[in-house]
């Protein structure tokens, strides 16, 4: 059974850099054909993706971040990352991990971990 596990700071104050950590369980994240996601929703907002690591490592981040997001990963602890530098109340959110998968029909994010609150506020 697959489980992703989010852990953070929780609470962060602007220009300081924040580091989001996905501990994933029952499946290792270089396995073919996997994708290694976050999204994150804001209070009151919809959800936003924001990039993706793929299981040989590529990565993938939302244009309206790019110029301060990455995401790296860690296979001996099979996990991987999300660095935001910068932050803003704006970045005021819930955070999540997601595997996501790629079938013909399209792209689906099936297995989420439950989210984890970061606030920003001097």
């Amino acid at each position: 059974q697959v489980q992703l596990q989010e852990s953070g700071p929780g609470l962060m104050k602007p220009l300081e850099t924040l580091s989001l950590t996905c501990t994933v369980s029952g499946a290792s994240i270089t396995t073919n054909y996997y994708y290694w996601s976050w999204i994150r929703q804001p209070p009151g907002k919809g959800l936003e993706w924001m990039g993706v690591i793929g299981y040989a490592g590529a990565t993938y981040s939302a244009p309206f971040l790019r110029s301060r997001s990455s995401i790296s990963r860690d296979t001996s602890k099979n996990r991987f990352t999300l660095t935001l530098n910068s932050v803003t109340p704006e970045d005021t959110a819930v955070y999540y991990c997601a595997r996501a998968t790629i079938k013909t029909s399209g792209r689906y994010l099936e297995v989420w971990g439950q989210g984890t609150l970061v606030s920003v506020s001097s």
